[in-house]
Formats: C-alpha cells, structure tokens, sequence
C-alpha cells in the first residue's frame, strides 16, 4: 500500500492544459447576454428546437453549445420541452411530409411573439434532398411549410455560428 501511495504522491495528476475561451465568443455571449436583458427584461431566453429530418450533424453542434466550453445558460438561453414554453423554435434538417404536421403543431402551440430559425443547410434550403418524393411542398425546406425569421446556413452550423445567428435575429426584432 505504501508503495501505491508513493507513486500516486510522486507522479501527480497527468490533465491536459486549460485553454482560455475564445476572445470572439466571449464578446458575442456578452452582447447576446445584453440585448435577451433589455428585450425581455432580465428573463431568459427559451429554445424549443424541431428535427423535421436531419442527419443529426445539427443536434450534435446544438447539444454542443450546452457543454462546459459553450455554456448557454450563463447567457440566459436555454431548451425546453415544450413548445408552450418557447420564444423561438430551431428547426433542423429538411423537413419530410412525415413530419410536417408534427413541425406545423409544434408552431402553432407557440406564443407570440415566436421566432423561427431554419439550422443547417437541410432546412434552409432543403439540402441535398431537395425534390425528393419524401420532402413536404416538394422542396422540404422549412419557409415552405412554416414562416421563418432567420437562417443559420452551414452543413452543419458551428455552435459560434448558431449564437451569432440568435444574435442577429434577436438585434433585429429590438427595431
């Protein structure tokens, strides 16, 4: 046991080295921070987010920002469950005609004033899907089944990109 301890005491902890937070995010998280406090009066933020059909590339940048370097909460914005619940609702991927109704539902039960952000190349543009059988309004882009306010392009969107997207359409509905 004394030999174990000895080792243990002599050897330290190996872990790799912390890296600062990216200046640039940083800066933007504070802004965001900023306009979610003057906009909606200190409270926070709520995202409701839809995959109508993505390659799931979307969700795993999306549950990104929510790990320990991202950190979403710490600038007022958070997922929810429910759509009741949302001031915005994300939507990943094309959408298909089996998911359509559920894409439209999950819109209609939101509160106004609601926000709709198409995520990924796939729900702004349809993607490499387009015109396939399987895609509402035969392009499966998200503006074709429901309003949209903003589109993050990207295949998939950056966690940076996606933040700096809320940004955007939260600045502009300050005007």
């Amino acid at each position: 046991m004394w030999k174990l301890l000895s080792k243990i005491v002599t050897t330290g902890t190996p872990t790799e080295s912390v890296h600062p937070a990216d200046a640039s995010f940083e800066a933007t998280g504070k802004r965001l921070k900023s306009v979610i406090a003057s906009l909606y009066g200190g409270r926070s933020l709520r995202i409701r987010h839809v995959d109508a059909g993505s390659s799931n590339a979307e969700e795993f940048e999306l549950t990104a920002t929510g790990n320990a370097f991202y950190d979403l909460e710490r600038f007022g914005i958070g997922f929810v469950a429910s759509p009741r619940h949302a001031d915005i609702l994300t939507v990943s991927g094309p959408v298909t005609r089996n998911m359509e109704h559920a894409l439209k539902t999950a819109y209609d039960m939101m509160p106004e004033p609601r926000f709709v952000i198409a995520v990924g190349d796939g729900a702004c543009t349809g993607g490499i899907w387009r015109g396939s059988y399987a895609m509402a309004a035969g392009t499966g882009a998200v503006q074709d089944v429901i309003p949209v306010d903003a589109k993050i392009s990207g295949d998939p969107p950056s966690p940076m990109q996606f933040i700096e997207g809320l940004l955007a359409i939260i600045s502009s509905s300050r005007t």
